[in-house]
């Protein structure tokens, strides 16, 4: 025994000798600036700067391999702290926070109910998670356990609330969750997030082009968080005011109200909440990145023009506007009747996107004044294109280019200046589009008769129903299913328009192109007739000086042609939005492609490559359309106030629509579900249960 304990002894000793010699000569002396970048940390040893820990951290950094500002539990103050230790700057480093994409909780149908588990990984590993939904959140507070810095609590439903001024970033709430219900943006993150099948989307949100938080907004307005409401419409819409007064609302169509009685007045709601900065006199304060030296031309200050640059300046970059016109805005200055969209309301609108910082000339045609060589030798690293599409074609009937024969962009910019009063004067509006209805609509209200030659029923109509009804309400006579034939000419004045009767192939289903109906040829007297049957991209801006176009176009919408996803051109790092490559559209698509451009040029500038969205949410997600509902309470939809059809027909300062209050907004909004993908809140409304226009469904099965 003795023995083999000195033999042990002496093995040990002789290990510790040659360990010793070993030390001397493999020694290598630690960086002093080591230890005294560590002493900066505030030694939270989170992780969340992608190091194991702080020491590791701050070897990095000696290294080279990461900046002072690598730490994400530490603040402004200890990245300057850590950079007066190697004497070098401190970069811009853009802050992040975790947030919950999950409203469910509760409300998400529960697939079992097991005990043994108190750990959402685990839940997930073994039973796949105990809610119907797969992208909820399972409630166990798997990420609260893991936060070392206390900025995760479960509220009441068992979701997690993130408390911004505490959350440092680490990422390990996100690295937790099975199911993703948590997740770590910043600015940058928010502004050109595009949705994704993964995401926790109402069906409103999917079927925005937009892609506006429409659940969020509205239970912030409803909590009396108006500045909240306005922040979160304009992670995606810069321009509120005037979408709150133009969309056609395709959200309200697929609103899982309507499976019980009405659907949400989303759009009133918009306009509600934008209306409230507007009226408040004082503009909320949006947060904008530093400069990055990124410069980026954009060729119209059109909605998608505007958008673009409201998107490229808050996350850093440094836009300039080149407009033709002498102002910025497009269709909604000059064009878009007043009693739609009021110029002071423009104003107002516009203003809040110039003062972050964005540069406008004017006075500038593409082609002429800047071409993408001058701006390339500018500095400017990408070029958007959104010129929009301001061409009307030309009748392809015989006497369309008689006197008084005119195009929609020219009667509505003309109104109000050279066109102040109609009266006895009879007026033919050729088109079915929503630029027909306002010419209708301001030649009825300048006294005029009016009729409207309308080649389609009404449902097939390309203007928005509603803007047919307030076209008839104010006398104008709608012929649907005709055809212009021929100007009606006397002494080179058009005195009249031929038209006959059209029809569809099967006029039941109304499919294909309508067809003239032989004998039913008629006349209309005109002293004005006006062309709105399309607008088209104006090819003469983007043609070099033999015709040829500068990019190659799309056949199917007469604009510029570009990628899908990126909407880059055929040019490399020249790019399109809005109405110059879709052709005629809505003002919020426009607003949709201005932030997908932005996010484009943005990668594109800083990286060089446009990286392909991952699981984009393209079209309806078909397992959140719901056939039936448990709904318990049936609220009246909110009714707004209008201005008198006689006081339409001797005005054009007063808008149509008029304003609702506070109280009728708030109850409006408590009709939204809250929906998630699949989930709802099936008691939405119970605060209103007592009054006396409120009803209690029979049973709760509604189909």
């Amino acid at each position: 025994m003795f023995t083999s304990i000195l033999i042990l002894f002496l093995l040990g000793l002789t290990a510790a000798a040659v360990l010793a010699a070993a030390s001397k000569v493999l020694h290598v002396e630690e960086d002093p600036r080591i230890a005294k970048v560590e002493a900066c940390f505030p030694g939270a040893n989170c992780g969340g700067c992608g190091y194991p820990g702080c020491s590791a951290a701050a070897a990095a950094i000696v290294r080279g391999d990461a900046g002072p500002e690598i730490c994400v539990a530490g603040g402004a103050e200890i990245a300057h702290n850590i950079a007066a230790v190697m004497g070098v700057e401190v970069s811009f480093k853009e802050p992040k926070v975790a947030h919950n994409i999950c409203t469910g909780g509760s409300r998400a149908n529960l697939l079992f109910d097991y005990r043994g588990v108190e750990d959402c990984r685990a839940e997930a590993l073994l039973y796949g998670g105990q809610k119907s939904c797969g992208l909820g959140c399972i409630g166990l507070g798997s990420c609260v356990k893991v936060c070392g810095f206390d900025a995760i609590h479960l509220n009441d439903d068992h979701l997690p609330v993130v408390d911004m001024n505490l959350c440092r970033s680490c990422g390990k709430c996100a690295e937790v969750c099975p199911t993703g219900a948590i997740r770590i943006s910043g600015l940058t993150m928010d502004l050109l997030h595009l949705n994704k099948v993964v995401d926790c989307l109402a069906p409103c949100m999917q079927k925005c082009p937009a892609q506006i938080d429409v659940r969020t907004y509205i239970q912030q307005m409803k909590q009396g968080d108006m500045r909240g409401a306005l922040l979160t419409m304009k992670q995606r819409n810069p321009l509120p005011l005037a979408v709150g007064r133009l969309c056609p609302a395709p959200c309200e169509t697929i609103c899982r109200r309507n499976i019980a009685d009405e659907g949400v007045a989303i759009h009133t709601l918009h306009r509600f909440v934008a209306d409230w900065e507007m009226n408040s006199g004082s503009r909320v304060r949006v947060d904008c990145n530093p400069p990055s030296g990124h410069r980026v031309a954009i060729i119209g200050g059109g909605p998608a023009g505007l958008s673009a640059a409201y998107f490229l300046r808050r996350i850093g970059h440094e836009p300039t506007i080149f407009e033709k016109r002498d102002f910025v805005g497009g269709m909604m200055k000059g064009v878009i009747p007043e009693y739609r969209l009021p110029g002071k309301v423009v104003d107002w609108e516009l203003q809040s996107i110039l003062d972050l910082g964005v540069d406008v000339r004017t006075g500038m045609t593409f082609g002429k004044d800047v071409t993408l060589t001058h701006l390339k030798e500018q500095g400017f690293e990408a070029v958007l294109l959104a010129t929009g599409a301001w061409k009307v074609p030309a009748l392809d009937v015989e006497g369309h280019d008689a006197e008084g024969v005119m195009n929609s962009i020219e009667f509505l910019s003309d109104v109000g200046n050279t066109l102040t009063d109609l009266r006895g004067r009879k007026v033919v509006v050729v088109g079915d589009t929503n630029t027909a209805m306002d010419v209708a609509r301001s030649a009825g209200r300048l006294g005029a008769s009016v009729t409207a030659v309308i080649g389609c029923i009404q449902r097939k109509m390309s203007a928005n129903k509603n803007e047919v009804t307030r076209a008839a309400e104010l006398g104008t006579d709608l012929k649907f299913l005709t055809r212009a034939t021929r100007v009606l000419v006397k002494d080179g004045k058009a005195v009249g328009l031929e038209y006959c009767e059209v029809q569809y192939d099967d006029p039941k289903k109304a499919k294909g192109t309508p067809q003239p109906v032989a004998g039913t040829e008629a006349t209309l007297d005109a002293d004005l007739i006006v062309v709105a049957t399309d607008r088209l991209v104006d090819m003469d801006a983007i043609s070099d000086a033999d015709g040829k176009p500068l990019f190659e176009m799309d056949k199917k919408t007469g604009g510029i042609k570009s990628d899908k996803t990126t909407l880059q051109t055929s040019v490399d790092g020249v790019f399109v939005a809005g109405e110059a490559g879709t052709g005629r559209n809505i003002l919020i698509q426009a607003v949709a492609d201005g932030r997908r451009a932005a996010r484009s040029i943005h990668h594109y500038v800083t990286r060089g490559v446009i990286p392909e969205p991952e699981n984009p949410q393209l079209r309806v997600i078909p397992e959140s359309i719901l056939k039936n509902m448990k709904v318990t309470y049936s609220i009246p939809r909110v009714r707004v106030p209008e201005v008198s059809i006689d006081e339409r027909r001797t005005s054009f300062k007063e808008e149509v629509k008029g304003f609702i209050e506070y109280d009728a907004a708030r109850k409006e909004g408590s009709r939204c579900l809250r929906c998630g993908l699949t989930c709802y809140d099936a008691e939405a409304g119970a605060e209103y249960a007592a009054d006396p226009d409120v009803e209690r469904f029979d049973r709760q099965d509604v189909n």
